[in-house]
Order: structure tokens, then C-alpha cells, then sequence
């Protein structure tokens, strides 16, 4: 075996045995495909208020940009599908990726453990861990990385496993062995868009971010339009509508990362609970969760529209 060989095989099998799901590289290049579909999106408005998204438009696209040097872009999944549900069928509900701790914590340390691995084993190798907080396109990576290809919901999509899965990127100046992508295996189904309650999915593979679910519940900071109102599905933080509703999600297998289970609080909580939640149980329930980031405010404004 080559050191590019070998130095792959070392990396693959020390991300599984920290839990990930998958791991795929490629080689870092300027997206070209990405590029006029990302400038056509933020030109049509789909990013409604997340103004971040107009940000780093050449970092996005290239990661040499935010790597210097940079050779691979390692991607890597960590499933969080849990084992149980919330309890109450009419209580509001919780994207399942909330549930437990907030995963930028549990997934930043596990790339941080990965990089330390490569520096001790291979050597003097540069790079920077990525969750989800920095203009890199994760699904476009993972799915260039053959960990999948991207589903009509836009979504990262497995054969496998489905899509119930975090992702993240170590971009590293090393070379590597690099993965082919896969087929797309969505065919004729539209069953994401058919299910979509504020018909967010405007074309196969295009999703107007101002119109989902999780848009409303979790980015924007105001009140939420009246033209949408009761189209929630009784959604309060996120939406997995497009998730729930996919045949190749019936491969879902629980999540093995005890960080992520939920307060048993969180399950447990019923319809009334959650119309009459305190700040005070707001800040247990969530002590390290996502949720945070909307506020008790954000929540409660989420489970007043819904009424």
C-alpha cells in the first residue's frame, strides 16, 4: 500500500471508532457546479433573513480559502435518529436532531480527536475542523465524497441509513485516496414535496429556505407571518416532515451517541406542559440542547402560533 493508501485506511477506521457513521474524502477543488446554483439561489431571496448565507460566497466555494494549502475535505456523518419519540401525540414538536446535547459541542470534539489522531500518527498536517458554523457546503462535500447524493428535500440522502445524520468536514493539506459519488436514487418519487406543509420544496432539489418550517421556528427573529399560520403541522422547533416521510429513512437506525439522549423531561412533556413552560423549566429541559439558540421567547412565541 502507498502512504496515500494507507494514510486513508488509518484515518477511515479512527473515525468509526469515534462513533461516526461514515467517513468520505475529495479532493479540495472550487465547487463549479455549486457555484451558479448558490448565486441563483441568494438572488432569488430563499435565504429570507439568514444574511449569513450571502457571506464568504468565494470561502463557500473553495475551500483553499479557509484552509491555505489545503489538499482533502474529510467528510464525515454522525447519526442522531433516536430510540423513542415525544410521548404526546398532540404535544408540539421537537426536530429529532434537538433532542439531546447541542451536536456543534459533541461533533467539534470528535474532529478535534480525529485531527490530533492524524497529527500524531502521520505527522505535521495542518487543518481545521467545520460543524455547520462556517461557509463550507456540507452536503455538497459529502455527497462529492460518495456519502451520498442529494435528495429532491435537498437533503444528504443514504441508501443505507437514510438521512437522520449530522455532517462535518476536517480540511487538512494532506493528500489522500479520494471517493467517487453515487447515483442518485430518488427516481420518479415526490413524496418530500408532496408532504411539504408550506410547500417549501419549490422544484425537485430546490428549497426555498424562507418558506420552511425550521426557517420560521428557529431563524426568524420576529413574529411569524399570519399567511402561514396553521400550516405548522404542530412543529415548534424545526420541521422533519421531509425526513419523516422519505422511503429510504425506513433504514434509520437508532443513534449509539449517549450525548445525544434527550432530558427524559423533553419526552415526557405534554401538550399542556409545553403551553404553560417557564423559563425556569426552559432552561433545564435545554441546559445543553439547540433549542437554545431560539430563546425562551423564540419558544414561546413558536407554541403561541401554534394555538
Amino acid at each position: 500500500m502507498n502512504s496515500k493508501a494507507t494514510h486513508t485506511q488509518l484515518i477511515k477506521t479512527e473515525a468509526k471508532r469515534l462513533g461516526f457513521l461514515s467517513c468520505g474524502i475529495s479532493r479540495t477543488e472550487f465547487l463549479e457546479e455549486e457555484a451558479p446554483r448558490l448565486e441563483k439561489w441568494l438572488n432569488k431571496n430563499m435565504h429570507g433573513q439568514m444574511s449569513y448565507m450571502e457571506n464568504h460566497f468565494d470561502k463557500r466555494l473553495d475551500p483553499t480559502k479557509l484552509v491555505e494549502g489545503s489538499k482533502s475535505v474529510i467528510s464525515l456523518l454522525l447519526n442522531y435518529f433516536p430510540s423513542e419519540g415525544q410521548k404526546d401525540p398532540n404535544a408540539p414538536k421537537i426536530s429529532k436532531y434537538a433532542y439531546g446535547t447541542d451536536y456543534h459541542f459533541v461533533i467539534k470534539d470528535k474532529l478535534k480527536q480525529l485531527l490530533q489522531f492524524i497529527q500524531d500518527t502521520i505527522g505535521e498536517v495542518h487543518g481545521r475542523a467545520f460543524v455547520d458554523s462556517a461557509p463550507v457546503l456540507d452536503k455538497a462535500w459529502a455527497a462529492k465524497s460518495g456519502l451520498g447524493w442529494i435528495g429532491k428535500n435537498s437533503n444528504l440522502i443514504t441508501q443505507k441509513v437514510g438521512s437522520f445524520y449530522f455532517i462535518a468536514e476536517l480540511i487538512v493539506d494532506l493528500e489522500l485516496e479520494y471517493d467517487t459519488p453515487v447515483t442518485d436514487h430518488c427516481g420518479s418519487c415526490t413524496a418530500c414535496i408532496d408532504a411539504c406543509p408550506t410547500q417549501a420544496i419549490v422544484d425537485p432539489y430546490v428549497v426555498d429556505g424562507s418558506k420552511c418550517i425550521s426557517y420560521f421556528t428557529i431563524e426568524l427573529k420576529e413574529e411569524i407571518p399570519n399567511d402561514v399560520k396553521g400550516q405548522f403541522d404542530n412543529w415548534m422547533f424545526g420541521c422533519d416532515i421531509c425526513q419523516d416521510v422519505c422511503p429510504w429513512n425506513r433504514f434509520s437506525k437508532p443513534h449509539n451517541e449517549p450525548l445525544f439522549n434527550p432530558n427524559p423531561e423533553l419526552l415526557e412533556m405534554t401538550k399542556k406542559d409545553w403551553e404553560e413552560i417557564t423559563q425556569e423549566v426552559f432552561s433545564k429541559v435545554f441546559q445543553k440542547s439547540a433549542v437554545k439558540r431560539t430563546k425562551f421567547s423564540g419558544l414561546s412565541r413558536n407554541i403561541q402560533f401554534l394555538k
